[in-house]
């Protein structure tokens, strides 16, 4: 097998390959079951700010980890208390990526579904904290992180990726003319981005983004709560051999079915992970809601609960914002909160926070299962 510097971008779908093996059709018929299982799952939520905010920062979590911005679960509900002095680097990496994810799933429902290469530009650029754009000169090259060898080069003048991203572009948007399914789409989609690796920095972070935006845009979830990011951190390894796989080998099909295979797997496995905790989710919140009523009936209302559960970690300024209350008021719903034992009350330096600690027990234990 040789090394493919030169690897030819090829047109979408990739000419001569079947994407409808036994082996294929079978694992799309479990990565749509596990995903409608999700999607309704999810609207069974009442607030679905409560998962958008929680599952995507597990994805941005995972999803930095691939690129080794590891942060601990504290480190990382501690950022989302916004307190600067707090916010780690790898922190602060996983905080932007859960902007950028955000941004996108927004911008894509503001432009009635369009994917554009205008929301990944923009989507990079709160990522990283840049103006920049697509890359305009060479000098990109992809390399093994333990050995240093150079795997990968990619296209290197700024004209062939803005070129191949504007092919990619149409392609996402207009599925007019070929009958491949949306999460064969997916997996091609992402690859695809991969090899035209078209910014600086942080293409694996926005490629992922990518998938999960694809996915939301094909319908086949109302928003960005699966975090696929878990499943490739967990299988690195398979997922860099196989995506290089495609660009090493004389195209003859397998390794794009390979791919394929794999990521339709990926769908399947964290799909079916997110049912798991969306359900454990919303029985803690019945529960929680059960024992706020029994205990602290006058400070019951779905707006306090909806807070507990959007903000594992939750200051008194979260509560006055969420409820529109007086800070005085918020301060006191939480320390009746914390007398009752559905919250823990923390200070550090002049800054006080609370707790949902069986939630964060919840999240905690699905990083492990």
């Amino acid at each position: 097998m040789s090394l493919q510097t030169h690897y030819q971008i090829p047109d979408l779908p990739p000419a001569g390959v079947n994407f409808q093996t036994p082996e294929l059709l079978r694992a799309l018929v479990a990565a749509h079951r596990h995903l409608a299982e999700l999607k309704g799952c999810a609207a069974s939520i009442p607030n679905q700010a409560i998962l958008i905010n929680t599952l995507a920062l597990q994805e941005a979590k995972a999803s930095s980890e691939v690129e080794s911005y590891v942060t601990t679960q504290d480190e990382l509900f501690q950022a989302d208390l916004h307190i600067a002095e707090w916010i780690s680097p790898s922190a602060k990496e996983v905080a932007r990526y859960r902007e950028a994810l955000m941004h996108g799933y927004e911008r894509m429902r503001q432009q009635q579904g369009i994917l554009g290469n205008g929301t990944l530009i923009s989507m990079f650029q709160l990522l990283k904290n840049s103006s920049e754009a697509f890359r305009t000169s060479g000098g990109t090259v992809l390399k093994n992180e333990r050995t240093g060898a150079t795997v990968f080069v990619p296209p290197q003048d700024g004209g062939s990726v803005q070129a191949h991203m504007q092919a990619l572009e149409r392609f996402i948007n207009d599925d007019a003319g070929d009958d491949l399914d949306p999460i064969v789409r997916m997996a091609l989609i992402h690859h695809q981005f991969e090899s035209i690796h078209p910014f600086s920095d942080g293409n694996g972070r926005i490629g992922r983004i990518l998938c999960v935006l694809h996915l939301v845009q094909a319908g086949l979830l109302d928003s960005p709560v699966l975090y696929l990011s878990r499943y490739i951190n967990r299988n690195k390894g398979d997922y860099y051999r196989l995506l290089q796989a495609v660009r090493d080998e004389t195209p003859n099909g397998e390794a794009w079915q390979a791919w394929v295979s794999f990521m339709l797997q990926g769908v399947a496995e964290t799909a079916r992970r997110a049912v798991r905790l969306v359900g454990d989710m919303r029985s803690l919140m019945a529960e929680t809601k059960q024992r706020m009523r029994r205990e602290l009936p006058k400070l019951y209302s779905q707006d306090l609960l909806n807070n507990l559960f959007r903000h594992p970690y939750t200051r008194i300024e979260f509560v006055q914002r969420d409820l529109n209350v007086t800070r005085q008021t918020a301060a006191r719903y939480l320390r009746q909160l914390a007398d009752a034992g559905l919250v823990r009350e923390h200070s550090q330096g002049k800054h006080l926070y609370f707790i949902n600690v069986p939630l964060v027990d919840l999240l905690s234990q699905g990083e492990t299962d």
